[in-house]
């Protein structure tokens, strides 16, 4: 059980690492053809079909790039296509939820307090509502309102903040975040893969076979490919927040993410007007200022704490009566509160915590029971809680974390499914 769980820990973190990488090779190129095509310049002695050009230099040479803004003449010897970082960030991103909040449903993805789902009913809700802001977006880009972009993505940021607020009524904030930014990433690779890849497709088949492109196709992608650009900043956002408990851990975070995304489009048009050399539009800075401080704010507004007496009301589940029934129960939840609960608290009493990292509460014997598994990993079997060792846990304590945790794994593996054998991901979190 315990090689097991390290096995699946490790892989979250390779996981993570490829989604990491793949994302960055992605957000670079996508920023910088946004960057070069909004730079391109008129030239004289540019070839039939060229829409502009551009002159760079970077790695102690001179680069001279040039765009055909339908298609040049002839269909070139070698063409370069960038799809397989949209399509591995997407993916590996996939894996990653499944990994951390389908397998760890119980501890991050569902908040029995909001909506009473089984963990399959949390699993599909999850995986479901990330194909309906596609079919939506899809359906209004094909409609007439793809003729008019501004009220395209108007309606676009409506369902994305209704979407928002649907998702923080059945799941945990953080799941929130993350699923939001995983429905608007969603969004992103299915215009890669269903629009923008097939429409230059059908462009690179017309010169082959000697047929003048369609210059609507280019026009269909050129407009994906725009929203992509506006959303990419809102969706690292996201994809960081379930770090950060004052984003996610809050009354008003569906908020929050609606201010996001507005942050994201004032970010975007500075450094987009600047690269089409139009002029820097300061002022972008300081509206992205106000709305941060109004996030600040936001966060730490309205917050309401579970009393004592909520968290125990809830029953145990079957789990969790097997951690509370495991030799050295008693040992751990008189160490734990001792040890974590300056921060791990309704009303933190650490300097500066002013709601509990990650949301996990370790004050009572039924919070360490549902953080079992956290625990182990953080203060048992690593030494990565408290951290830097502020509250002093010995050497002999963190031996007894384990010793509890295993004893409880093996009665689990006797009386019942393997103890946690699909909650992981705690410690890559």
């Amino acid at each position: 059980m315990q090689d097991f769980l390290i096995i699946w820990d490790w892989l979250g973190f390779a996981v993570r690492w490829l989604h990491v990488i793949t994302a960055i090779a992605w957000i670079g190129s996508s920023f910088y053809f946004v960057a070069l095509d909004l730079g391109l310049q008129k030239a004289p002695d540019m070839p039939e079909g060229a829409h502009g050009e551009e002159w760079q230099v970077h790695g102690g040479g001179f680069y001279h790039i040039r765009k055909y803004l339908v298609a040049p003449s002839e269909m070139p010897e070698h063409l370069t296509w960038f799809k397989w970082e949209s399509y591995m960030t997407w993916l590996s991103g996939a894996v990653l939820l499944m990994i951390v909040y389908w397998a760890g449903a119980e501890l991050y993805l569902i908040d029995p307090n909001k909506a009473d789902l089984a963990t399959w009913q949390g699993i599909v809700i999850s995986a479901a509502s990330l194909t309906i802001g596609w079919l939506v977006y899809d359906f209004l880009c094909k409609s007439k309102l793809g003729e008019s972009p501004t009220t395209l993505m108007l309606l676009l940021f409506v369902l994305l903040v209704i979407m928002g607020w649907g998702y923080d009524q059945i799941f945990t904030g953080r799941a929130m975040l993350l699923h939001l930014g995983a429905f608007t990433a969603t969004i992103m690779t299915a215009n890669v893969f269903f629009i923008i890849m097939p429409n230059q497709r059908i462009v690179v088949k017309d010169l082959q076979e000697g047929r003048t492109p369609d210059a609507k196709y280019g026009k269909i992608a050129k407009l994906r490919s725009t929203h992509n650009n506006y959303l990419t900043l809102p969706v690292i956002f996201l994809m960081l927040s379930n770090h950060y408990p004052l984003a996610f851990a809050t009354e008003y975070n569906w908020i929050i993410a609606a201010l996001v995304f507005l942050m994201g489009v004032t970010i975007r048009h500075f450094f987009n007007t600047m690269h089409s050399r139009k002029g820097e539009p300061y002022w972008t800075w300081a509206v992205t200022a106000a709305l941060f401080i109004v996030i600040m704010w936001l966060s730490t507004a309205g917050i309401q704490q579970d009393s004592w007496e909520e968290s125990e009301a809830r029953d145990l589940t079957a789990r969790e009566e097997v951690l509370v029934a495991a030799a050295g129960f008693e040992d751990v939840s008189a160490i734990v509160p001792g040890r974590c609960a300056m921060c791990h608290a309704r009303e933190p009493s650490w300097p500066g915590i002013r709601r509990a990292p990650r949301d996990i509460l370790l004050e009572t014997p039924a919070d360490i029971a549902r953080a079992a598994q956290v625990i182990y990993l953080q203060a048992g079997l690593t030494d990565a809680m408290p951290p830097a060792n502020v509250s002093y846990m010995e050497p002999e304590e963190r031996a007894i974390i384990r010793s509890w945790y295993r004893a409880a794994a093996e009665e689990a593996a006797l009386g019942m499914a393997m103890l946690d054998s699909l909650v992981s991901g705690a410690a890559s979190q």
